[in-house]
């Protein structure tokens, strides 16, 4: 989850508790699970602005570590303070804010309650990598991809997103 505009933000959980995008420490004691191997990784800031009414914005550092499938993203402030630890693998998604843990049915459910939009978190690991991968209502831009920067528009359905990633990939 991002940190919300306070003024807009209907989704106060990262206010008590975003980006990633996007996209971690931990996952072992969230889920029992093991860290994913063999992964990719990526960090860096993200920005996510919803033009909703009020218009929300968000902004994080993040870490995205993993794959579609089983993965983790970590979202810090610019001061380093923790914001959200976002955690996925096959039927379980869980969203740690502090002391709290949310269950979700889905990565897209968990990403969605995080941010207030629908990204397709399939979709940002391929855009990441530099794949132009289709998403209904989602226009990538990878143009300056080769320099770490990704933008991705969310025409519809409404209100418009707009995703901004500064990365480097490890």
């Amino acid at each position: 989850m991002l940190a919300p505009d306070l003024q807009g933000g209907r989704r106060g959980l990262l206010a008590a508790g975003v980006a990633a995008l996007l996209v971690t420490a931990g996952c072992a004691q969230l889920s029992g699970g093991v860290r994913p191997q063999g992964t990719d990784t990526w960090s860096g800031r993200m920005s996510l602005r919803i033009d909703s009414q009020p218009v929300q914005t968000f902004s994080a550092l993040f870490e995205l570590r993993g794959s579609p499938e089983a993965g983790e993203l970590s979202l810090t402030s610019p001061i380093g303070s923790t914001l959200a630890q976002l955690h996925w693998s096959p039927g379980e998604a869980l969203l740690k804010n502090g002391s709290e843990v949310r269950r979700y049915e889905s990565v897209d459910a968990l990403i969605e309650a995080a941010t207030g939009a629908a990204i397709p978190v399939g979709a940002l690991f391929g855009w990441l990598a530099g794949r132009d991968d289709r998403v209904p209502g989602w226009r990538p831009d990878l143009a300056q991809i080769s320099n770490g920067r990704l933008q991705a528009t969310r025409e519809n359905p409404g209100p418009t997103a707009d995703l901004r990633i500064v990365f480097e990939r490890s």
